[in-house]
């Protein structure tokens, strides 16, 4: 029992870090423009749309910017388009990255995020792909599947 404990209480400080540089990288994000509030025309469509991401919102806009760049600048410039007309705000319902990611695959773009599948073994939580790799080892038998 004190190992699915432990092993939540990890899963529980990996989420609770995870929040906190999202919150970080927001503040540092608002805090940032303060200067260029003199002059509008500094602040970039990235810059605005960054304003209004939520939890994991940067992570998929980074991974759609590595592997789609050309797409993934037009459909922010139109994302801040939406931000300077009011349709999108930071006081409403933030973009998060479940919304952005299924924004862009609304419109065809499929940008492939990091995924990683845990399940229980032993009491604790490995990944899948350490699961199978320990079972064909461990395989008394020595006949794969």
């Amino acid at each position: 029992m004190s190992e699915e404990d432990s092993e939540l209480e990890r899963l529980k400080a990996k989420r609770l870090a995870e929040m906190q540089k999202n919150i970080s990288i927001k503040q540092d994000v608002e805090s940032a423009p303060e200067p260029a509030k003199e002059t509008v025309s500094e602040i970039t469509p990235r810059d605005s749309l960054i304003k209004v991401l939520g939890f994991r919102g940067l992570e998929v806009l980074e991974k759609a910017e590595s592997q789609l760049p050309n797409e993934t600048k037009m459909i922010v410039e139109k994302l801040s388009e939406l931000i300077k007309t009011g349709e999108i705000n930071e006081n409403t319902e933030s973009l998060d990255g479940g919304k952005l990611l299924a924004l862009f695959r609304s419109v065809g773009l499929n940008v492939r995020m990091d995924t990683k599948i845990n399940v229980e073994q032993d009491g604790k939580f490995v990944s899948l792909s350490d699961r199978f790799s320990s079972k064909s080892s461990n395989d008394p038998d020595g006949d794969e599947q």
